[in-house]
């Protein structure tokens, strides 16, 4: 996701058309990225951390974006 002192005119252009598509009550908009890995074997600590540094240090621009590393079954 971008940091939250960046600009996202894509989610502001979102929050604009929202009410005239009929939904209303929505305050703010952000819009972002989302990689899905699948691992070969367990996901252990050691690889956990592998893949965090993955997206430190090539799937996320960290200058303009946060990220997060979830596990799902």
């Amino acid at each position: 996701m971008l940091k939250p002192e960046i600009l996202d005119p894509q989610g502001q252009a979102v929050q604009r058309a929202l009410p005239r598509l009929g939904f209303d009550g929505i305050a703010d908009v952000r819009q972002g990225k989302r990689f899905e890995l699948e691992v070969d074997g367990t996901v252990d600590d050691a690889a956990l951390a592998r893949i965090h540094e993955m997206a430190e240090t090539f799937l996320a621009n960290t200058v303009i974006e946060d990220f997060v590393v979830r596990v799902e079954s």
